[in-house]
């Protein structure tokens, strides 16, 4: 009988907020989930899984996984199998210092593997660790203001890498680029940010009144190519788009009129949302933009599981407009507004009910690798998750193809 795995990622970013690393998170069955008891399990599941059965490239873009390393994990040598070019080894925070744990720890540097230290609290019994750390994370939940500033004050004497874990809000994030931090994980940049009113620029702008044309009950082609050819950029990937294997056209496009009408209006409002959103996110994390399109690729492929096949494009644009608040700065319902969406993809933006937006969760709840979260909404609507990790997987891939 086969078994199901699932796979959460979390990005990690550096202070430009381009993505450094992800950390890695897996599930080895429906009904075995990782709890604080089992944790050697789940630690030897992510050593034999992430790069037999996943494809570490394909999840992490080439950037390096974090992967977290029990005491048993360690002092076995079972990390050494793992390529010291693609993992960051995660010390996990309640493995002690040991002989034996201290012995596997130097053959790993000795080797060239980069050592993180885990959920860091600051004791005395932790020097022989920190002598040969190269990352140190602190949880910003756990933690206050002053030790914070204490342990990265510290320990960047000492040329540790200070990660900040755990960064809820924007202020958290400028406050530990204060303090020294200098690598960030949590999901601030999936929050809005709260930050003064300002003008939109006029790309922006430009892009808003798109996306307000396109969501308008009729779509008027000719007056839209008009505004699509205003933006360069945004015609050079409509017709690289409508030109590629995927549309399987036989004469080649040259104008953006007969572009739009090959794709037809659902399809329009689908890809040109695409493109705008990404172009908008221009000076926000590409994380951002990828986490956008991840959601609106699961929303979409998963719409059979609710049986709303034939709505696939509005699924699809559920998931990418879940974001369009973090990357416009500005409450969604005003943007939603502006951009003059259906009723129906108000409702469960906004409102946040109906087994539309439970699909939207559950995307969610696996990027994120809330596992109570994901079975309790696939069971209320009653769904086997049997494949739904996969659905997720191959969103990623897509979302990585199409954008980086």
């Amino acid at each position: 009988m086969s078994v199901e795995h699932f796979i959460a990622r979390q990005p990690i970013f550096d202070l430009n907020e381009k993505v450094y690393a992800y950390e890695l998170l897996f599930r080895s069955g429906l009904h075995n989930y990782f709890d604080s008891d089992d944790v050697d399990h789940a630690s030897t599941s992510v050593i034999a899984n992430s790069f037999l059965l996943f494809g570490i490239d394909e999840m992490t873009a080439g950037r390096p996984a974090f992967l977290n390393c029990t005491r048993k994990v360690l002092v076995e040598d079972l990390a050494t199998s793992l390529p010291k070019q693609h993992v960051v080894i995660e010390i996990l925070e309640d493995v002690e210092p040991d002989d034996e744990v201290m012995a596997a720890c130097r053959r790993l540097k000795e080797m060239g593997y980069i050592l993180a230290l885990d959920d860091f609290v600051y004791h005395k019994k932790f020097e022989p660790l920190l002598e040969l750390a190269d990352i140190v994370k602190v949880d910003f939940l756990l933690s206050g203001p002053s030790e914070r500033q204490r342990i990265s004050s510290l320990l960047r004497r000492r040329g540790i890498k200070m990660l900040a874990e755990k960064v809820e809000t924007r202020e958290d994030y400028e406050q530990a680029v204060a303090m020294g931090y200098v690598l960030f994980q949590g999901y601030f940049f999936s929050k809005p940010m709260i930050l003064s009113r300002r003008d939109i620029p006029a790309n922006k702008l430009q892009y808003l009144r798109i996306l307000k044309e396109i969501h308008s009950p009729e779509i008027d082609f000719k007056r839209m190519a008009q505004t699509v050819q205003s933006e360069v950029s945004l015609s050079f990937k409509l017709l690289k788009l409508v030109n590629s294997a995927a549309f399987g056209v036989r004469n080649k496009v040259s104008n953006i009129v007969q572009a739009l009408s090959l794709l037809g209006e659902r399809e329009v409002r689908t890809w040109v949302s695409l493109l705008s959103v990404s172009a908008m996110a221009s000076d926000k994390p590409t994380e951002l933009v990828v986490n956008s399109l991840i959601r609106g690729r699961f929303c979409e492929q998963a719409a059979g599981f609710i049986g709303e096949v034939p709505q696939r494009s509005e699924l699809f644009l559920i998931g990418l407009f879940s974001q369009l608040d973090a990357i416009l700065d500005r409450p969604l319902v005003e943007l939603l507004d502006e951009i003059q969406v259906s009723p129906e993809l108000r409702c469960v933006l906004l409102e946040g009910e109906g087994p539309r937006y439970q699909l939207l969760c559950i995307c969610i709840a696996l990027e994120r690798g809330d596992w109570n979260q994901l079975s309790s909404v696939a069971s209320s609507l009653q769904i086997e998750e049997i494949g739904l990790s996969e659905t997720y997987l191959e969103a990623v891939k897509w979302a990585q193809a199409t954008y980086l």
